[in-house]
């Protein structure tokens, strides 16, 4: 064998060689960016995931408030019971309306207090007005959970109205002054729970009549407030003590 044939042959070998590492040291190259690839993709996907899980327990609770129930009494000697807590009202006349008014006020505060996602009045009173009133009387809880899974949200408020009796006057001098009287209650539509109640019942007083309620009366502007005036500033002062959506989820 001359030398031109073995330095050939030496050199063949040396390329197969280097040939054989490079598609080695290829393959290597590929595994390891395909494992990268890999793991970038598993480290999206679960970031996506959490987000995803936040976003969902972010998501506010839904809630219906339906019109307020009128309780009446046959006896004008006697209070007004509340069906659903027991709670004595005084009892009076009830403008006409009174009770949408209320709602409206009513839903107008809960979307400032903005806790829940809440159901526009006229789709939540559509479907009141198509339920069994008679059924409201006898069972008025169950009636408003069947109402509220109908209407497909996780809270409902059903509310009654003892009392709503317009100022006689005006702010600065009322012959006869506003008279209020009604409850709110929040039922959780999972397990038929009533989880929160609010309550007012109020005769607005002058300051010379109770000298003891000044901060009350200053409150209330020092004027003689008109009877959705005065329903607004106890649903302001009921709310203070509302519950955050966890809490009311939590409450046994």
């Amino acid at each position: 064998m001359n030398l031109w044939t073995l330095t050939k042959r030496r050199l063949d070998l040396l390329s197969t060689r280097s040939q054989a590492e490079g598609e080695e040291e290829g393959e290597g190259i590929q595994r390891r960016v395909g494992m990268r690839g890999f793991l970038l993709l598993f480290l999206m996907s679960g970031m996506l995931l959490s987000w995803s899980m936040e976003v969902r327990a972010g998501e506010k609770p839904t809630l219906a408030i339906l019109p307020f129930l009128i309780e009446r009494v046959d006896d004008p000697s006697r209070g007004a019971v509340c069906p659903l807590c027991g709670g004595v009202y005084k009892r009076g006349n009830i403008l006409y309306g009174s009770q949408h008014t209320l709602a409206q006020l009513f839903q107008q505060k809960m979307e400032t207090l903005d806790t829940f996602k809440i159901l526009p009045l006229e789709k939540a009173e559509d479907i009141f007005l198509k339920a069994d009133k008679g059924q409201f009387e006898l069972r008025p809880l169950r009636s408003a959970i069947r109402l509220a899974k109908e209407l497909n949200v996780d809270f409902i408020f059903i509310g009654y109205l003892f009392r709503f009796e317009e100022r006689i006057g005006s702010h600065i001098g009322a012959e006869r002054p506003a008279s209020v009287g009604f409850d709110v209650h929040l039922l959780r539509v999972k397990d038929g729970k009533r989880v929160w109640d609010g309550k007012f019942d109020e005769t607005q007083q002058a300051l010379s009549e109770n000298l003891f309620k000044i901060g009350s009366f200053v409150r209330r502007k020092a004027s003689w407030l008109t009877a959705e005036e005065l329903s607004s500033v106890g649903m302001d002062e009921m709310l203070k003590r509302f519950p955050g959506p966890k809490e009311l989820e939590e409450m046994p």
